[in-house]
């Protein structure tokens, strides 16, 4: 029985506990910040606050203790939102030995580093005390956390450079509704999961505004033109973007009504303030309007054009109004339809 700790009790990390805790193969346990939440979890086998009337399998244990949740664990499962990673790593880190596998599940880019999560990680227990190097796998794709913890048919990819640390975590992680393909690309399978739930907003925002079908898949297909220059101008291949953590989650994130960040975008379209709309969701994070700053940085650094995440940078952090972010996105010089860095 593989020993499993799932750490960040959100809607996504609870998705995955139940998805591990299904069968008799794993020992889960699942770490959560909130005190409610492992109580809920105790009391009634559901996380009520974060992912209400889908039932965990009696055996997940939960647990508001790092320590006790990695204690023993083969795998360390890691799902908290991006602004927190850094610090919860360093927390664990006194925690973990070179032995255990790490797996990131968490779509996101550190604001003030510019680093993916798997960088984010890598730089904490690489450096100081108690340091090594990680065993360490990425996983993303198109998932929405309710199908996954209801067993909806779901495939995702898992990436590192070792291809016996990806084929570890295939073998752990699949079953019969949850199947994982493997990939080396890890620059793309993260960039993927992060800069499409900016796309995301976007698609929201023109749900918002009225605009019809011609709209939002221009906006897709831009979009992946965007997510791909600045893959391949961070070292990922191109061909990525059109597997599952790239055109797959960009499609899932931004035409289904259970994405947050969609949903973010369809009330920025109907006029809310961002303050308003983020106070409304009661600690559920829409991790595009974090990353957002995070994918200007980057393409700015590596000279990518993505006009796109221009505009909803303005939108989110500067109250530009998203007509005027349409208007100008339609009146850009024209140009061809291919182009790598510039477009």
């Amino acid at each position: 029985m593989t020993k499993i700790a799932v750490i960040g009790a959100g809607a996504w990390g609870t998705a995955l506990a139940i998805a591990l805790g299904r069968g008799a193969s794993h020992q889960v346990r699942l770490w959560a910040y909130e005190k409610e939440v492992v109580e809920s979890i105790r009391a009634n086998h559901l996380n009520e606050p974060f992912l209400a009337g889908c039932h965990m399998p009696e055996r997940i244990e939960a647990t508001q203790s790092l320590a006790e949740a990695i204690s023993g664990a083969e795998i360390v499962l890691s799902v908290m939102p991006s602004h927190h990673a850094r610090r919860v790593w360093t927390q664990m880190k006194p925690l973990l030995h070179p032995d255990m596998l790490l797996v990131s599940a968490t779509k996101g880019i550190e604001n003030e580093s510019l680093l993916r999560m798997t960088e984010v990680i890598t730089d904490v227990l690489t450096h100081g005390d108690g340091s090594f190097q990680p065993r360490l796998c990425a996983l993303s794709g198109p998932t929405f956390a309710r199908e996954v913890a209801k067993g909806y048919p779901t495939t995702i990819s898992v990436a590192s450079a070792d291809a016996a640390l990806c084929t570890q975590v295939q073998e752990a992680f699949s079953d019969a509704n949850f199947r994982l393909y493997r990939n080396d690309d890890v620059i793309g399978v993260e960039l993927g999961g992060s800069v499409k739930n900016v796309i995301a907003i976007a698609a929201g925002v023109v749900d918002g505004i009225g605009y019809g079908f011609n709209t939002v898949a221009a906006l897709i297909t831009r979009g992946l033109a965007e997510m791909t220059r600045l893959t391949v101008a961070c070292g990922g291949r191109a061909e990525t973007m059109s597997g599952l953590s790239g055109l797959g989650d960009l499609v899932l994130t931004c035409t289904g009504g259970l994405s947050r960040n969609r949903s973010v975008g369809v009330e920025l379209g109907h006029g809310r303030k961002l303050d308003e709309i983020i106070a409304g969701m009661h600690g559920m994070v829409a991790e595009g309007v974090l990353t957002t700053r995070a994918a200007v940085g980057l393409a700015h650094s590596h000279r990518v054009e993505m006009p796109i995440i221009e505009q909803m940078h303005l939108i989110l952090q500067h109250g530009k109004q998203p007509s005027d972010a349409i208007r100008d996105l339609m009146n850009r010089p024209l140009t061809k339809e291919s182009a790598l860095f510039r477009n």
